[in-house]
Order: C-alpha cells, then sequence, then structure tokens
C-alpha cells in the first residue's frame, strides 16, 4: 500500500518531535563535558535548528524510499 504525501509528513514529525525531546536532553547532559555551557534558550534554539534539518532529511528520504518502492513494484 501506497504512504500518501501527508502521512509521510505526519510520521516525519512525530519522528522529529521525539528526537528533538532526545536531542535536547543529551544536550544539556552533553555540553558540560565539553566545556559548553548553554542557556535553556539556547538548548531549545539549537534543537530547533537540528530539528527543522532533521525533518527535511527525514521527508525527503521517506519520499525517496517511496519512490523506489514504487518503482519496484511497476
Amino acid at each position: 500500500m501506497k504512504q500518501s504525501r501527508t502521512m509521510s509528513m505526519v510520521e516525519a514529525i512525530a519522528n522529529v518531535a521525539v528526537g528533538f525531546w532526545v536531542a535536547i536532553t543529551a544536550q544539556v547532559l552533553v555540553f558540560p563535558l565539553f566545556g559548553f555551557h548553554a542557556a535553556p534558550a539556547q538548548h531549545l534554539a539549537i534543537g530547533a535548528i537540528f530539528t527543522g534539518l532533521s525533518l527535511i532529511r527525514s521527508f525527503a528520504l521517506r519520499r525517496l524510499f517511496e519512490a523506489i518502492r514504487q518503482q519496484a513494484v511497476r
């Protein structure tokens, strides 16, 4: 069964939302180990930038693999 673009986006958003909170938690724990100190707002901003990139990557890969799947079905 083919996954719609809308459902691809919903899946990508859910995946990235979970990843956002994992990344923020990791930053708070790991940054100090390397001598980096960031305010909570900075952690959120850094997380937001990487989250946006992750969302684009996730959606693009999902569509690529869907296109590959569609070619294999033909």
